[in-house]
């Protein structure tokens, strides 16, 4: 479109500005003329019109109008030729885009208690779940992973709109069980998972403070830690009203999650801190094994959008089922509400041929009695006849419905759907 139409008309049909669908081609990798092209056009002078490129790490493949588009800090730009992979001879060093401005998205969010998890009113932020005591450490593990990996060639972006990726589920505490722990039901989530393109496969990445189990006091509406409450000196008519629980808070270790951005797929391999050490020491084990992890959520993915096939499948075979017996029921229903009604009809005509017989008689005994009887019976005959009415048996029968009137089969006698005449679909 863009190279068959002027910018600023193409804009005006789509109803959106110039500026922005500039951003749009620039977020869709879309090549777009230089200055100056349509008027070397006009005179058989324009240079070729240039490909579109290969998918590239960051770029959306689709966008109708409404959907946010990234940042132009997080666009790369379309490139002439297609990008392959290769090793950076250079280290990437600085803050990457994502953490860009970051921290102040974090602090800027919902009121939460202390030493609580942060949930900042932005949701198309970097996968990162810490509290506000751990903020700097985790933005930094962040940043520097991303460095790593961006130097080893794999770059790491917010997943593309429009792609159906999600996040994996995240569990922070420190001994993972089955049953989720209800304290934080609702741990703030990013609107788009972030992800590592390793060549054409893609891997989630969420980095998020561990949680352990403390022990805390309930004091004056408030909950402190155990280790932290001094109580009041005792006296004769000291009474504590206080009382403790446990639950899980942020202990100040991260856990790196790797995982196939699909919610169909449990799989994901995890690095987590230990005590008196950190994560960076790790990352570049972490940057050698992303390849083989790529791999494995590759054959994951796979196999997950086989299984995916094989349940539709198995949907449209039961739905296809359900339909088939669905119309044997019907058509069933159909026969017996059809002879039913027929029943009746036959009822009724008996009703009314019996009651025509009888007033027939009545008047045909009328003819043997004295004039004055004979008129005084004929008028109750009239009587009779106007408070019964006069009915057609024929009425019945007409408003009878067979039982193809009342449903039309789906299928024939060997199991063949029937398709509709255009005359019945109108």
């Amino acid at each position: 479109m863009v190279w068959s139409t002027p910018m600023i008309k193409l804009a005006e049909t789509l109803s959106v500005s110039g500026s922005y669908l500039a951003r749009v081609c620039r977020a869709l990798s879309v090549p777009r003329p230089e200055r100056g092209y349509w008027a070397k056009l006009a005179v058989g002078k324009a240079p070729p019109v240039q490909p579109l490129p290969e998918f590239q790490a960051g770029c959306l493949l689709e966008w109708s109008k409404g959907t946010v588009l990234p940042p132009l800090n997080l666009v790369r730009p379309a490139p002439s030729e297609p990008v392959r992979r290769q090793k950076r001879s250079a280290v990437v060093t600085g803050t990457h885009p994502l953490i860009r401005d970051a921290r102040h998205h974090f602090q800027n969010g919902r009121p939460v208690d202390d030493d609580a998890y942060l949930k900042p009113f932005k949701y198309l932020l970097v996968d990162l779940t810490t509290s506000a005591a751990s903020l700097d450490r985790g933005l930094k593990l962040a940043n520097d992973l991303f460095n790593a990996l961006e130097t080893a060639g794999y770059p790491v972006t917010l997943a593309p709109p429009g792609q159906r990726w999600s996040r994996g589920t995240v569990d922070p505490r420190a001994v993972q069980t089955p049953k989720q722990n209800d304290y934080y039901p609702t741990l703030w989530c990013p609107s788009r998972p972030t992800v590592v393109h390793v060549d054409a496969d893609i891997v989630g990445l969420a980095l998020i403070e561990i949680s352990e189990s403390v022990v805390l006091r309930h004091v004056n509406g408030k909950y402190v830690r155990e280790a932290d409450y001094v109580p009041p000196k005792r006296s004769r008519y000291f009474v504590d009203h206080s009382w403790t629980t446990t639950k899980e808070l942020p202990c100040g270790r991260f856990r790196l999650i790797a995982y196939p951005p699909n919610w169909r797929i449990s799989w994901s391999a995890q690095w987590e801190e230990k005590k008196g050490e950190s994560l960076s020491a790790r990352f570049p084990a972490i940057v050698k094994a992303m390849k083989g992890i790529a791999k494995e959520v590759a054959g994951r993915q796979r196999e997950a959008e086989r299984q995916w096939e094989l349940e539709l499948a198995e949907r449209h075979a039961s739905h296809e089922r359900w339909k088939r017996q669905d119309d044997k029921e019907r058509i069933a229903k159909s026969v017996k509400e059809s002879r039913a009604q027929l029943d009746q009809i036959i009822t009724a005509w008996g009703e009314v041929r019996n009651l025509e017989l009888f007033f027939q008689g009545v008047e045909a005994s009328t003819s043997a009695l004295p004039e004055e009887e004979r008129a005084r019976a004929l008028s109750r005959l009239a009587l009779a006849r106007s408070f019964v009415g006069t009915q057609d048996p024929m009425e019945f029968f007409l408003d009878w419905q067979t039982p193809r009137e009342r449903y039309r089969p789906r299928y024939d006698q060997d199991g063949v759907e029937i398709l509709p005449d255009k005359d019945e679909e109108e």
